[in-house]
C-alpha cells in the first residue's frame, strides 16, 4: 500500500494519501486545506484518485474538498450525520473564525458497516464512531486504523463543539475500536501515529 502522511492548512490536519501500487488507484482521506500543494503530491505519486473522503465535517478536514474534486474528479464521501456540515459555516466551524465555508455537497453518503474498495483488493470498513461530531468515522483496512478526530496518539477528540459527546466519543472508541482483533497502526487526524494496542494499554482516557 502507498500511504503518504501530508499535514496540511491552517489547524495542521493530517491528511493522507493512500493508493494500490499495482493500479496505482487511490484515495484521500481529510484534505484539510492546500489544495494545490495535494494535487502537486498526487501527481509525483502517479496516483489517479476515486475517492475524497471526509472523517468529519469540520473546516480543518474539509477546506480542500472543492480543489480536489475539480482537479480529480473523485467521488467525495462522508456520514450521513454530516452531510450538512459541508455547506453550513456554523457546523463547520468556519463561522466561530470570521470565515465563511460553503463547500461543495457530498456524492456518496456513508453508514457504519459500508465498505470502500480501491485498487487491488484494498477495502476500508467504515466504522462510525460518533462523539467528535455526529457522523465521525472511522476508516480501517485490518492493518491500518485512520481514526480523524476520534483517537488520537495518547488523547481523544474533542467533544466541546456543537453535536460533540464525551459520552458517545468513549463509548464509540471502547466499543468499536478497541474491540477490533488484532493490532493496527493508527493514523489520527492530527499529530503523531501511534498503534491500536499501545492505546488501549496506555492513552490515559482509559
Amino acid at each position: 500500500m502507498i500511504l503518504k502522511k501530508i499535514e496540511v492548512g491552517p489547524f495542521s490536519t493530517n491528511c493522507y494519501l493512500v493508493g494500490c501500487p499495482k493500479t496505482l488507484e487511490g484515495v484521500v482521506i481529510d484534505p484539510g486545506g492546500d489544495g494545490k500543494r495535494l494535487i502537486k503530491e498526487i501527481t509525483d505519486l502517479g496516483l489517479t484518485i476515486k475517492y475524497i473522503i471526509n472523517t468529519h465535517g469540520h473546516g480543518d478536514h474539509i477546506l480542500a474538498n472543492k480543489d480536489l474534486k475539480e482537479s480529480t474528479n473523485a467521488l467525495l464521501l462522508i456520514h450521513e450525520l454530516d452531510e450538512d456540515f459541508l455547506v453550513n459555516p456554523q457546523k463547520n466551524l468556519m463561522g466561530l473564525f470570521g470565515k465563511i465555508l460553503k463547500g461543495i455537497p457530498a456524492d456518496q453518503l456513508l453508514k457504519d458497516g459500508d465498505q470502500i474498495s480501491f485498487g487491488n483488493k484494498i477495502t476500508f470498513n467504515v466504522i462510525h464512531t460518533p462523539g467528535h461530531t455526529p457522523g465521525g468515522i472511522c476508516l480501517d483496512s485490518g492493518e491500518h486504523l485512520f481514526t480523524g478526530d476520534t483517537l488520537f496518539a495518547g488523547s481523544i477528540g474533542r467533544t466541546d463543539f456543537p453535536g460533540g459527546s464525551y459520552q458517545d466519543l468513549i463509548s464509540s472508541i471502547t466499543t468499536k475500536l478497541f474491540t477490533l482483533a488484532g493490532d493496527r497502526q493508527v493514523w489520527p487526524g492530527h499529530g503523531p501515529g501511534s498503534t491500536l494496542d499501545y492505546e488501549k494499554n496506555h492513552n490515559p482516557f482509559f
